[in-house]
């Protein structure tokens, strides 16, 4: 019995992949994760009849199941942004024939295929969610075959085992549900050796789920407490104070959906600060600034942070504000008001609430302020 080789180079896949310079995983940590699908081998049926007919048979025909369910688990490490280490454990099914000859008779046979292996992975980013990757690594496979005749067709060698390492190949898209849970769906090419002296590849097309460690989080700093002496009445009552800026500061879970940068309507803070920056005396230029809290990555709430900065700008450039007035940038998880410990998630994200803001800076509202 061989298993044939069969055509196209996956591998070109993972030096494309790993010249990224951007990479949606984590930077670094431990994952585990399992596979199922459908393995594939071609049944090299010249080969089966050639060596029939060299014993004296006729008339051979051949039918071939290559076709099987496989599976593999694994546990992995991501080094940094670029690369991972992968090992872990493959079934790639069974696999069987049966050639009907004669004088009448049939030659039957079967290989079970089981390993390890050990990749390298790479990886690059196609949206904020969705990346491709690519592997190579070695595999140390066992091939099991069992072999069996009937009639005229007799077996010498009923039973064939083999262990040997060769290449290991393959590519795939992972989503990112959430920091912890990822699906993917991969094929991979498996090289080995069918027990008999030949060598042939073994494909599995397969989909799984990938579940990664949460890193430790590190303790806050400390917050200081500055205490401001009280501020003593004036003597004298001093003439009536010129009109003054306040800053404003707006809840982002007021102005923003979940995970969103759409501007919700109504904003009734919004309109009356854009209806004071079209009024006379109204500041030159504003600083729009979009702030996050500290759940998620660093780059995604960067990107998060400037998105809805822009949105804000975009709703005051909409109702008449120009837009050479309004600068718009994202600062992602700097400057929080609140350090938070809350061990429950969703007491931990009622506590950070006011870290999710977006502060109109710079010459801000006007309002004078009366005693």
């Amino acid at each position: 019995m061989k298993i044939t080789k069969t055509t196209g180079i996956l591998s070109v896949m993972t030096l494309a992949l790993v010249t990224s310079p951007m990479l949606h995983a984590d930077d670094s940590g431990w994952y585990i994760g399992g596979n199922i699908g459908q393995s594939r081998a071609d049944i090299d049926e010249a080969e089966i009849t050639s060596s029939l007919t060299a014993n004296g048979f006729s008339d051979i025909s051949v039918l071939a199941d290559s076709i099987d369910l496989g599976y593999k688990f694994y546990g992995g490490y991501q080094l940094n942004r670029y690369f991972a280490l992968e090992g872990g454990y493959f079934d790639l099914g069974k696999f069987n024939f049966t050639s009907t000859t004669q004088p009448a008779g049939t030659f039957n046979g079967s290989i079970k295929l089981k390993g390890i292996n050990v990749d390298l992975v790479g990886f690059m980013p196609i949206t904020e969610k969705l990346s491709a990757f690519g592997r190579v690594g070695l595999n140390y496979a066992q091939a099991k075959d069992s072999f069996s005749g009937t009639g005229f067709v007799h077996v010498l060698n009923p039973n064939a085992k083999e262990r040997d390492t060769h290449l290991k190949i393959g590519a795939g898209l992972q989503y990112t549900f959430t920091e912890k849970l990822a699906a993917r769906l991969e094929t991979e090419r498996y090289r080995i050796d069918d027990a008999v002296g030949n060598h042939g590849d073994v494909d599995l097309i397969s989909v799984g789920i990938v579940y990664r460690f949460g890193k430790p989080t590190p303790p806050p700093a400390p917050i200081a407490v500055i205490a401001q002496a009280p501020v003593p009445a004036p003597v004298v009552t001093p003439p009536p104070p010129a009109p003054r800026f306040e800053k404003y500061t707006l809840s982002a879970t007021e102005l923003f959906g979940f995970d969103s940068s759409a501007v919700n309507l109504p904003q009734v803070k919004l309109e009356e600060i854009t209806t004071a920056l079209k009024s006379s005396g109204a500041p030159k230029q504003v600083v729009i600034v979009g702030y996050t809290d500290n759940l998620g990555s660093d780059a995604y709430n960067q990107k998060l942070s400037e998105r809805r900065a822009l949105a804000v700008k975009d709703y005051m450039v909409g109702r008449g504000v120009e837009s050479e007035r309004l600068i718009a940038e994202g600062k992602g998880e700097a400057d929080p008001v609140v350090m938070c410990t809350d061990k429950n998630k969703t007491d931990l994200i009622n506590c950070l609430k006011p870290n999710r803001r977006v502060e109109i800076d710079q010459v801000k509202m006007v309002r004078e302020i009366k005693k």
